[in-house]
């Protein structure tokens, strides 16, 4: 409902419970609820006075099996592969031979030296750096503006986004929906 709070029933196969998940804790879920799947959740039983049932009133919700971040990717990933984000004929053809290629990423990480040596050795070409951070809160929002940056500079024809290794949680900033969606208006070619 408007009011932001979550209302729902968890069940197994012998009973049901009611349950609500107030707009405080359900504005902290990285995922939505969904029919079918399941959860393990952390609260406090009480009565709802004007019914006189028992409910539980959900604190903390976790998919079971995968994590949170996983399942909220999953989600992401079909909501936008429903609005065509990833079919094939967005796929724009990367240029033989670049004339001028952009580059989003920290321009104080290995990744950068990296990136600027392989260019170089393969296609002498101006390079273009759009600094941005590429890990932490925030990330997935400015790399997406980096890549605007970019989108916009004459006689760029393909930019690349990157950054060296890490754990699924050190990559998170680039399955940001901004990012995605920034991928998808840039007129140029991405490689990531």
């Amino acid at each position: 409902p408007g009011s932001g709070h979550l209302y729902f029933v968890l069940k197994d196969e012998q009973a049901q419970l009611p349950a609500v998940m107030w707009r405080s804790g359900a504005g902290r879920l990285r995922f939505r609820l969904e029919e079918g799947k399941r959860f393990l959740v952390r609260g406090k039983l009480g009565v709802y006075p004007e019914q006189g049932k028992l409910q539980l009133y959900v604190e903390t919700a976790e998919p079971a099996g995968l994590g949170a971040a996983a399942l909220a990717q999953e989600q992401l990933k079909k909501k936008l592969a429903a609005e065509g984000l990833f079919d094939d004929a967005r796929k724009r053809r990367l240029p033989r031979l670049p004339r001028r290629v952009g580059v989003v990423t920290s321009p104080t990480g290995a990744a950068v030296r990296d990136i600027i040596r392989v260019i170089q050795r393969r296609f002498p070409v101006p390079i273009l750096i759009s600094p941005t951070r590429v890990q932490g809160d925030g990330a997935g929002a400015e790399i997406a503006a980096a890549l605007a940056r970019l989108g916009i500079v004459p006689g760029i024809d393909v930019v690349i986004v990157g950054r060296g290794g890490g754990s699924a949680e050190d990559l998170s900033a680039f399955n940001d929906e901004a990012v995605v969606r920034a991928i998808a208006a840039c007129p140029v070619p991405v490689v990531s």
